[in-house]
């Protein structure tokens, strides 16, 4: 254990590609990371939590559908009923709404092809650990690729998350405008991601573990990251 830094676990399911990456980027931006396997039962007293994107149990029957059932995720519920905070990357974004953690589902794109490309986020609340540090209106430039990510919920659901201010990324044009035209997958509202009803669970499609080192791209991932860590130290 490294004083004064936080410590962020990164969960490897069966299938995880991006987990790697997630832990590189918490310490490029400073803090510890922690590896965590599916099948843990102890969380190993970490101060965050990270689900990595990859294809989690091969994506059988659903995306996260099979990961839910993860030993590790009844340690990462109650670490977030705790409060803890919890970042769903992708695949992680799925996993959390699949175990109810979040709201919605995330689908086949629209297009029905996977997508791979950088895309501009617009941030819509600052009330999550990763956007703490970040203003309503901000944009960011991260990349996504996914074949599953379009963002779908029931008109009462939708209307929910809008009315409480639940949405925290919409996809959108280099100056913050929103239109089909700026939506890689067809999410209802362009919704990039979405935070649970306490603020403290996030989930998003796009990957900024894959935007920290400015050597191979945008670095709009070092804000969330940033964010993320700074929240987490608070809580140690």
């Amino acid at each position: 254990m490294s004083a004064g830094l936080a410590r962020v676990g990164v969960v490897t399911f069966p299938g995880s590609l991006d987990d790697r990456d997630a832990l590189r980027a918490v310490e490029l931006m400073g803090g510890e990371g922690v590896t965590l396997w599916h099948g843990d039962a102890d969380l190993r007293g970490v101060d965050a939590v990270v689900l990595p994107g990859g294809f989690s149990y091969g994506d059988y029957l659903r995306c996260g559908a099979i990961a839910r059932f993860a030993p590790v995720m009844d340690e990462v519920r109650a670490f977030a009923e705790r409060g803890g905070p919890v970042l769903g990357i992708c695949n992680g974004f799925q996993i959390l709404c699949e175990s109810g953690l979040l709201p919605g589902a995330l689908v086949r794109n629209r297009s029905l092809r996977f997508v791979c490309q950088y895309v501009h986020l617009r941030v819509e609340t600052s009330q999550t650990p990763v956007t703490a540090d970040l203003v309503p209106g901000e944009l960011i430039e991260i990349p996504i690729k996914h074949g599953e990510g379009q963002f779908v919920a029931d008109g009462e659901t939708l209307a929910r998350i809008e009315g409480e201010g639940r949405v925290v990324f919409r996809y959108c044009s280099a100056s913050g405008e929103v239109g089909d035209e700026w939506n890689p997958n067809g999410s209802a509202n362009a919704i990039a991601g979405v935070r649970s009803e306490r603020g403290n669970v996030v989930g998003l499609m796009p990957h900024p573990e894959h935007a920290v080192d400015p050597d191979v791209g945008p670095t709009g991932g070092q804000p969330l990251f940033a964010s993320l860590l700074a929240r987490a130290l608070s809580r140690a």
